[in-house]
């Protein structure tokens, strides 16, 4: 398993979802930056389950223990380690999973590619638990980025058919992104929340689960960050946007908008403001050919339903090779979206770091 971002910083992320710990090295940090732990414990909190209704009932503190690479709260140069000790596991409810995969989920793939030999409980290296270590490595970035005038933030754009109001492409303060960030559920259109609640609380009713969409925004980035062909920073962020479980889709700007218009009204025209050249409009969502364009870089992700729900469903039995009815125990997400909000955010940091290193 390959479980490592990043070219100029590194991340590697270890651990299973019912292991003793997960955790993270980060290897190419550069020395000399004051860690704010408050704000690391902050975005951990965000990602952290079992707040509400909207997420899984199981309790982790999340508390992160740096290892190494960080002195009187100071990062030395040196691999940076950390870990989050797993304390509140229910292993016996994921028994049945070794013969019978469930629908949407890595169990079959990852039976057949390690041999039966992959660890299943929570999901194992496969769990959206393993993001706990990625929000960590951002919150850290993103500390840094703010230090070069670069702010990130993202909302729910959607949860089910209820859609919150879209970012002003071209228009995005800095106040709005503390605005949404420092809310418990994201939202720019606050009168959205009550009804996407009511959209997972039905879900959960029906031991069910619901998709939804994010919608993210970088904000201070300097002209002509990134590169052309495979070094795309669409293509550096989808590759690793793609490494967050759940994430089907991903499209910049109009993104597939853009399919059904004429260059005449979408292409992103040029003025010059103040003695600066700007962007009339910011349909490519910041990055054209490759590179950042000096406008907001903005994106959106698409996040499909959890698919452990407690609702009888159709698969097979691996060892019998006969169709069962599959019913899955333990403790899920009814919608992934609200906790997977800061993980965009953080993954997204961690790039735009790397690219900017």
């Amino acid at each position: 398993m390959s479980s490592v971002l990043g070219n100029k910083i590194r991340l590697s992320v270890f651990g299973e979802s019912h292991g003793e710990a997960i955790g993270c090295v980060i290897d190419g940090l550069p020395a000399g930056v004051k860690l704010d732990m408050e704000k690391i414990n902050k975005e951990m909190a965000r990602r952290a389950p079992g707040k509400d209704k909207t997420s899984t009932p199981r309790k982790e503190s999340d508390t992160p223990i740096i290892l190494s690479g960080v002195l009187n709260g100071v990062t030395t140069g040196a691999p940076l380690a950390m870990e989050i000790r797993n304390s509140n596991t229910q292993s016996g409810d994921y028994k049945n999973l070794m013969t019978v995969p469930r629908p949407s989920h890595s169990d079959y793939p990852a039976y057949i590619k390690y041999c039966g030999n992959n660890d299943i409980r929570g999901g194992g290296h496969f769990s959206g638990r393993l993001t706990a270590p990625i929000v960590f490595a951002g919150a850290i970035a993103k500390q840094i980025l703010e230090q070069k005038g670069i702010k990130i933030g993202s909302h729910i754009s959607r949860i089910g058919n209820v859609f919150d109001s879209s970012f002003d492409k071209n228009n995005i303060s800095s106040e709005l992104l503390n605005s949404i960030v420092s809310n418990t559920f994201p939202v720019i259109d606050t009168e959205k929340e009550s009804e996407m609640r009511d959209v997972i609380e039905e879900a959960r009713l029906n031991t069910d689960s619901v998709g939804g969409a994010i919608e993210c925004a970088v904000i201070g980035m300097p002209v002509g960050v990134g590169g052309n062909m495979f070094d795309t920073v669409e293509s550096r962020l989808s590759a690793a946007i793609f490494g967050v479980p759940a994430v089907k889709g991903i499209e910049f700007g109009l993104g597939f908008d853009f399919a059904g218009e004429h260059a005449s009204k979408v292409n992103d025209c040029y003025k010059v403001e103040d003695e600066k050249v700007k962007l009339v409009s910011n349909n490519n969502g910041g990055i054209i050919g490759g590179m950042t364009s000096g406008a907001p870089i903005v994106f959106k992700v698409a996040i499909k339903p959890t698919p452990s729900i407690a609702k009888p469903q159709q698969s097979v039995n691996l060892q019998t090779m006969q169709n069962e009815t599959l019913v899955i125990k333990g403790r899920h997400d009814p919608c992934i979206v609200p906790r997977a909000v800061p993980v965009i955010e953080c993954v997204t940091a961690f790039v735009i770091l790397d690219l900017m290193l």
